[in-house]
């Protein structure tokens, strides 16, 4: 895996994959940027969800749930000093479909956490504390 930042001016820059997409990156007015992309400890988080519903889903297909759609909200608090880390994060699924399970749901949240989300895996071994929950919305 692989990927190459690109500066382009100021707090702007162009972040490309292995995979050949970018994504641009910039800071906030106060710290030099125009806000012309995303920040990056957000992206970050985005990554997180990304990775983690992408399990949740494939769980749940694989235990023949029909799911419909799946929204990933999450929310993270950082230190007050330099270095900002995340101290913690919460995730919520929403989780939309017809009859589903909230065991599966359940289960399908707590081995992303546990066994299969690296992301999520990799930052609590850094000390972030990573909650999660769950919403079913019946279709």
């Amino acid at each position: 895996m692989q990927a190459k930042i690109q500066w382009i001016d100021k707090s702007h820059f162009i972040a490309s994959g292995g995979s050949g997409h970018e994504v641009p990156l910039d800071g906030a007015p106060e710290a030099g940027g125009k806000s012309r992309g995303c920040r990056p400890m957000e992206l970050l988080l985005m990554g997180l969800g990304g990775c983690t519903s992408f399990d949740v889903v494939s769980i749940l297909a694989k235990s023949r749930q029909h799911v419909v759609n799946c929204v990933t909200e999450i929310t993270a608090e950082r230190a007050s000093e330099i270095p900002q880390v995340f101290e913690s994060i919460h995730i919520t699924f929403k989780v939309s479909g017809k009859n589903l399970s909230a065991t599966k749901v359940a289960r399908a949240a707590r081995l992303s956490a546990e066994k299969y989300c690296s992301a999520s895996i990799m930052l609590e071994r850094g000390g972030v504390k990573i909650t999660h929950d769950y919403e079913i919305i019946e279709v």
